[in-house]
Parts: C-alpha cells; structure tokens; sequence
C-alpha cells in the first residue's frame, strides 16, 4: 500500500521528550510525531519547521507521523557504508604496521 506524502509545520514540539505535533497544510487535525520518524535527519526538528510525513492510524483511530522528513534538511543514514567495518579495518592496519615496524626493528 502507497501511503500519500504530506505536508505541514511543526506546531510544538518537546524536545527532551522527543515528540510534538504537526499541523497539516490541509487544515485537518493535528498529527503526533514521534523522533522515530525523523531517523536518519542531520538534525533534530525545530517548532516552526516544514515537515512531510505520511500518516499512520492506530486501532484506537489515533494518526501518527511515520516516515517523515524535514524540508531543507539533508538525510544522513548510512547508505552502503558499515561505519564498523571501517573500524575493523583500521585496526588491523595499525596491526599490521606495529608488526611490520616490530619485524624491521628486531632486524637491526
């Protein structure tokens, strides 16, 4: 299922609490939105930003924001990079470089 993109301002937004409310363009009610749906945001929102989101119902008929970004704001999550394997490798550089230097100081 396609959900539709939607736009609004963040009307409030509490942020040690990691929530808020969007107020959507098209006059309707009010939508929580969690942090959770801003993953991989360079920043955290602010009140007043432009966000788009797509709206989720619970079973108790409640909307939520998912999947929602902050306009002007660049995405940040890892795409194709495992920032731990670069960890990983490092290391072992510097492995390898303790034993080679080892190896050639012992010869002298």
């Amino acid at each position: 299922m396609v959900r539709q993109e939607n736009k609004g301002f963040l009307k409030t937004w509490k942020d040690d609490r990691g929530f808020g409310f969007i107020k959507p363009d098209d006059g309707s009610q009010d939508v929580f939105i969690h942090i959770t749906a801003l993953a991989g945001m360079a920043r955290r929102p602010f009140r007043g930003d432009t966000i788009y989101y797509q709206v989720e119902e619970d079973a108790d008929g409640k909307r939520k924001a998912i999947n929602a970004r902050i306009e002007g704001v660049a995405n940040v999550e890892e795409k194709g990079i495992n920032y731990k394997w670069l960890w990983i490798i490092a290391i072992l550089l510097g492995l390898v470089s303790a034993t080679a230097a080892g190896w050639y100081l012992a010869q002298y």
